[in-house]
């Protein structure tokens, strides 16, 4: 199965990365906050939204920083996303 959003939705994949403290001790991903670094999985089409025209600056693989508490999780085939609206998204990372 595949996911399409519509509008100005973005589907991500969190990047899952191992922390380590100062002091070595490697913290699992439950002993973490949320990651707010993700993989852009799918752009929507974009077009006019809420009365407004929006043009999609983010593209699949695209490493993107989003908002902390944004975006509906889904989990697909055993893999967990985010949809989150363009607006959500903070920044590209290169």
């Amino acid at each position: 199965m595949t996911i399409k959003p519509l509008g100005d939705r973005v589907v991500i994949k969190a990047v899952e990365s191992e922390e380590t403290t100062k002091s070595g001790i490697v913290l699992p991903g439950t002993a973490k906050e949320k990651p707010q670094m993700a993989e852009v999985v799918e752009v929507g089409p974009g077009g006019m939204v809420d009365g407004k025209e929006v043009k999609m600056e983010v593209s699949t693989g695209d490493k993107v920083i989003y908002s902390k508490y944004a975006g509906t999780d889904v989990k697909l085939d055993g893999t967990e996303y985010v949809i989150v609206r363009q607006s959500d998204i903070l920044a590209i990372v290169k």
